[in-house]
């Protein structure tokens, strides 16, 4: 079996897990969620018109912090949506999967053995802010 086939059925498996049913039903929530939709709408009304007056030579900065207080309100009601809350629970645990699944292809790719690698034991995370150094 080749490995392109072999990722296909990958792909297939990871349509089947948990994490994933979850993450696709929270998705299908927020589409059918009219008043979120609806929220977003607003703050990508709101986005623009802040890009709009921040790209003028002579920009208002009160507008601009009006537009800034309009974003942060209409951010904190969808964030506080119980539909938009699930979705971002499902997203980070999709998200969790995902990255498991290509720590493990990356070991793999350095010569570790596929059956006991472990991209969270102890390995680099990719986030070098925190970072004492490679060794």
């Amino acid at each position: 079996m080749d490995l392109i086939q072999m990722t296909r059925e990958l792909g297939a498996a990871l349509q089947q897990d948990a994490r994933y049913l979850e993450f696709m039903q929270a998705h299908d929530e927020n589409e059918k969620d009219s008043a979120l939709q609806a929220l977003i709408g607003k703050i990508q009304l709101v986005h623009m018109s802040y890009n709009r007056e921040a790209s003028k030579d002579d920009k208002d900065e009160e507008k601009l912090k009006e537009y800034d207080r309009q974003f942060n309100t209409l951010y904190n009601e969808v964030m506080c949506n119980p539909n938009m809350r699930r979705y971002e629970k499902a997203r980070d645990e999709a998200d969790k999967l995902m990255k498991e699944i290509t720590g493990i292809l990356t070991l793999c790719m350095r010569g570790e053995d596929p059956m006991t690698c472990d991209p969270n034991a102890g390995s680099c995370g990719g986030d070098c802010g925190s970072c004492g150094g490679c060794g």
